[in-house]
């Protein structure tokens, strides 16, 4: 093929790259949840593990399971988002649908909530190689916690504990989810993992939308 004959198909090939990048980059995120009921009692959840960054305009409200590869490919994503936006409330929403593990995982998570700590396990959890029992406590004491503390917790706490996965799991339900990760950002419900700049679009998008 001659230098003349390679130059249309380079031509081609870098447009229909053009054009998936743009298709890419210009797509709507998720569907618009504004309507629901559901999404706006969920969006002023105050019983939930949070973090707040700035004023925290724009809540996220975020669905995961510790053994989703999803939601572990994710998880760094959406903090490197919210701290480039630098005003969004993110709320957890443990929802353990991957079997025993991740039910005891979310347990001690929220059982570490008691102690203040749990934007730090929940981190630690998200990138750990094993949920089991030492795993569990080493996240626990790598965010600052007293093991000990926690397993009180547990049986003195229990129910309402299993009452608040149950709640999320409702929560879950009433929005339709899939699966997760599912992330209710503002009236934008998004399902699947993101990358940093598809949760910075999320943001912007659903700031337009409110």
């Amino acid at each position: 093929m001659t230098r003349r004959q390679l130059l249309p198909l380079v031509a081609l090939i870098l447009l229909s790259a053009i054009a998936s990048y743009l298709l890419q980059n210009t797509r709507p995120l998720g569907r618009n949840a504004a309507e629901s009921a559901s999404a706006a009692r969920i969006l002023e959840d105050q019983g939930s593990p949070e973090t707040v960054r700035g004023n925290g305009n724009l809540t996220v409200v975020m669905f995961t399971d510790y053994q989703c590869s999803a939601c572990r490919k994710a998880d760094p994503a959406l903090r490197r988002a919210v701290a480039r936006d630098g005003n969004v409330r993110v709320v957890y929403k443990d929802w353990p649908i991957l079997g025993e593990r991740s039910e005891r995982a979310a347990t001690v998570a929220l059982a570490a909530h008691r102690q203040g700590i749990y934007p730090s396990v929940h981190r630690q959890l998200m990138k750990s190689p094993s949920l089991d029992d030492t795993a569990l406590r080493n996240a626990v004491e790598g965010a600052g916690g007293d093991w000990e503390q926690v397993e009180a917790d547990l049986l003195t706490h229990g129910p309402a504990i299993a009452n608040q996965l149950a709640a999320n799991r409702l929560d879950a339900f009433a929005l339709v989810l899939q699966g997760t990760p599912s992330y209710l950002i503002g009236p934008l419900l998004v399902e699947g993992a993101l990358t940093e700049r598809e949760f910075l679009r999320a943001f912007e998008q659903a700031r337009s939308d409110t």
